[in-house]
């Protein structure tokens, strides 16, 4: 109505007024006045506007405006005062005034019930005055074009509507109390709100329309946003009683409800509060009141409601994503980091990681199950290794299945949000690097030469590579990746010369991945060993092929295949077993058949690659050898031979064939056997007890027959062997890929700090030849940064290095520094 003025064209009388005559303003005044009461009083039907407007013309035209301007305010003072404000008394009823006044002896009805009655009075006497003065305004538009802006005076319209507000609003609600209209009116829509909280259902359309009326009037003279009465008298209260609300109500929740059923009310009540602030209160007031309810019942209860017993712990071992997802919603709404999710988490992962460790540190070193007073030393070891191998591929499995359900949780509950990521990364990395646990390299490698080998049951090779892959994201978290290349390098070495992988195309997938994952010089050596194999077959088939060109047609010949290996590319140290030491110095003596076979290649590999010298690893091998034994009466009463073709390690066919040498009868004890076959004594025993002791493999007969092989011990062959098949494997004891003893471990360990060494050096000579001059403390940073890819050098290690190349004077100290310094000297 008030725009519509605006554009108005205000045109003078046609007819009547001429500029030289005088008026009485008293008796116009009267005229105008006794209009403005009908219309007050909603009688205005029968008025001409047209001449009201005349005679409001012409007394500004007389320079009257001002008499004009006074009289119309002092007529509204006086409606407002002695009219309407009456009118709003008597809606003032006890029980309202003792709601107002917080006195007990109503009901929630009974307020709120009087509350509505009063809010709909105040509300039409605002719309009366509203269209009244509006009306008003039409009557006096000349004025307020002309007069009010010639004097900078507010226009009518604008003036009635400050007195109401002072006349009605601030006027106090009974003589003698100092509660004025508006101060009763904020309490009673905060009351009317609260009955909503709680449950009720109120007039939300009755509190819209008095909200209407609060955001049309004005604290000041300047009609801004924040001098609105809206603003300047109820959202401050509104937003303190909310805050009040909300605080004892998070107390409330936290000791009586669990953490699940706590965010979803604190969910419900910013979805309430938004919806409120649409269709009750003004939309403007929608952050400031998300904001109370999310300090109130989330920034400052977070950490309670995490720490809960029904909090973040409880739903991650309960795989509660509805809730974990909830929390995270919450959380970020008060801290875009989460940061108390984020610590729950990660304390959480650590927990769950150590739980694993500690399971897989005591089935590793639990005592092997007692079988008999008879076992001793020997067997005992080989089962608590077996045990720990066990506990090796289990802890590997557990840690992944821990992954997969933090997996789960980061993409169903936390929207796969990147900080968590990298704080659930961090995590693993803790545990599976922690200085109480420090196996993770080698049970990682174990694990990935597991389900590498042949003849795994209940896997095909797609889930098989799925739990590869699972593998590879492990070895991510490794910290000491140089350490798990050593073992991985020794695992491979044992799967690719006794031809258990599973194939050479997975074998170089796995690489590959490793690749990508590594870089290229975590796998140059294992490609290496790929290749060495196939120049091995290469060679075999030359050699067979120079063997029949020699025109040999002995069908008793032996045939052979061979493995070339560098020395340098291939762990070949971890294949010695447990006489590694004495297999440097000890060479093995072959049968004559044997070892003529043997110089034959070699002059032939010579002729191929002259100056390479060739060493026999008799441990790595394995032989196929065709045993007969004396004939037997069949069921048929005929008598038959007895064949096998036996799969026999290298040692266990030095074995067999000296018993070739000597009658039937005739036994050989321990300490001939190894005189004249030289093999290692830890090996030979091995070997006996597969072919004396094992059950299924009993080609010889021990005397004494006990499990353990002691160098008294006797042999001799045993000629009522019978087996089920004809192809028989005689497994050599403990030939397969253990978890390292602790004496291994500690030589290992001994070997990777060398190698390390070394690493730290040209990490070291590399810095200085490019920074040329370098203080003590810069130069540690670079170069545990550039070794951490491959792993973390302790600090004492770097200043040895330091120190060894100052020696051999790479670098020199400078003097006179003010902080420790290095040169490096070309």
């Amino acid at each position: 109505m008030i725009a519509g003025r605006g554009r108005s064209k205000i045109r003078p009388p046609r007819r009547g007024i001429h500029g030289g005559e005088e008026i009485d303003f008293e008796q116009t005044w009267r005229v105008i006045a006794s209009a403005f009461n009908e219309i007050h009083t909603k009688n205005a039907s029968k008025l001409s506007y047209e001449e009201l407007y005349r005679h409001a013309y012409r007394i500004v035209l007389k320079k009257k405006g001002e008499d004009l301007y006074k009289r119309v305010r002092d007529f509204e003072h006086d409606w407002l005062t002695t009219q309407v404000r009456l009118r709003i008394q008597d809606l003032l009823s006890p029980n309202l005034l003792m709601s107002s006044q917080a006195i007990g002896g109503t009901t929630a009805n009974e307020r709120r019930f009087a509350g509505e009655k009063f809010m709909k009075g105040l509300k039409e006497a605002y719309m009366d005055h509203h269209v009244c003065m509006g009306m008003l305004a039409d009557v006096l538009m000349y004025m307020d074009r002309v007069y009010c802006q010639d004097t900078h005076r507010l226009s009518i319209y604008n003036s009635a509507m400050i007195l109401f507000r002072d006349d009605i609003l601030h006027a106090f609600s009974q003589d003698g109390d100092s509660v004025s209209v508006l101060d009763l009116l904020n309490r009673v829509i905060l009351e009317q709100i609260r009955m909503e909280r709680d449950g009720d259902v109120i007039d939300k359309h009755m509190i819209k329309d008095c909200v209407y009326m609060l955001e049309g009037l004005y604290e000041g003279q300047t009609d801004t946003a924040e001098s609105r009465l809206y603003v300047a008298s109820f959202e401050g209260s509104f937003l303190e009683t909310s805050r009040g609300f909300y605080r004892a109500e998070s107390e409330l929740l936290l000791r009586e409800s669990d953490a699940g059923a706590y965010c979803r009310h604190t969910r419900r009540r910013i979805v309430e509060e938004q919806d409120r602030c649409r269709s009750t209160l003004a939309e403007s007031t929608t952050p400031k009141i998300e904001k109370v309810v999310e300090d109130e019942l989330i920034k400052n209860r977070i950490q309670e409601l995490i720490e809960m017993e029904s909090g973040v712990r409880f739903m991650i071992d309960n795989d509660r994503m509805e809730e974990l997802s909830l929390i995270y919603e919450l959380n970020a709404r008060v801290d875009p980091k989460k940061t108390e999710l984020m610590r729950a988490m990660q304390k959480r992962v650590v927990e769950m990681g150590t739980e694993v460790n500690n399971a897989a540190i005591a089935a590793s070193q639990a005592p092997p199950p007692s079988e008999g007073t008879d076992k001793g030393k020997g067997p005992a070891l080989e089962k608590s290794l077996n045990q720990q191998t066990v506990a090796a591929i289990k802890w590997v499995e557990d840690v992944l299945q821990l992954k997969d359900k933090f997996d789960l949780i980061w993409k169903n509950a936390f929207s796969s949000d990147n900080a968590l990521q990298t704080a659930l990364t961090r995590s693993f990395a803790d545990f599976i690097n922690a200085s109480s646990f420090p196996r993770s390299s080698e049970y990682i490698s174990l694990f990935i030469d597991e389900n590498m080998k042949k003849g795994i049951k209940g896997k095909t090779e797609n889930e098989i590579d799925m739990v590869l892959e699972k593998a590879i994201v492990l070895l991510r978290y490794v910290q000491d990746k140089d350490l798990f290349e050593r073992y991985y390098k020794k695992h491979l070495c044992r799967r690719l010369l006794m031809n258990k992988s599973i194939s050479n195309d997975v074998e170089k997938q796995m690489i590959s991945r490793m690749k990508i994952e590594l870089g290229n010089n975590f796998t140059m050596k294992l490609e290496a060993m790929f290749k060495d194999m196939t120049i091995s077959e290469e060679l075999t088939s030359g050699y067979k092929g120079h063997v029949a060109q020699l025109g040999d047609a002995d069908p008793k010949r032996i045939e052979l295949a061979i493995n070339v290996l560098t020395s340098m590319t291939w762990p070949l140290e971890s294949m010695g077993g447990s006489g590694d030491e004495e297999g440097k110095t000890l060479k093995c003596i072959f049968p004559p058949a044997i070892d003529r076979i043997k110089r034959g290649f070699e002059k032939y590999y010579g002729e191929k690659h002259s100056g390479r010298q060739l060493t026999w690893l008799a441990a790595m091998g394995s032989a196929d050898v065709r045993a007969v034994f004396p004939k037997v009466p069949g069921k048929d009463g005929m008598l038959k031979e007895r064949r096998h073709e036996l799969n026999v390690s290298t040692y266990g066919m030095v074995i067999l064939l000296l018993f070739n040498e000597i009658p039937a009868d005739v036994s050989l004890t321990f300490e001939e056997i190894q005189a004249q076959t030289n093999i290692p004594a830890s090996d030979l025993v091995r070997n006996l007890q597969s072919l004396a002791v094992a059950p299924k493999t009993r080609i010889l007969v021990k005397e004494p027959m006990s499990k353990d092989v002691k160098p008294t011990d006797r042999f001799s062959f045993n000629a009522s062997f019978n087996g089920k098949f004809h192809r028989i494997k005689v497994g050599v004891v403990s030939n397969g890929n253990k978890v390292e003893s602790d004496r291994e471990r500690k030589e290992t360990e001994k070997k990777n700090d060398d190698s390390r060494s070394f690493c730290v050096e040209a990490a070291i000579v590399r810095i200085m030849k490019q920074r040329k001059e370098l203080s003590h403390q810069q130069l540690v940073a670079e170069t545990l940064n550039q070794l951490a890819p491959q792993f973390k050098p302790e600090v004492t290690m770097i200043k040895k290095r330091v120190e060894s190349l100052i020696e051999r004077e790479y670098l020199e100290r400078i003097e006179n520094a003010k902080v420790d310094s290095y040169r490096y000297l070309a």
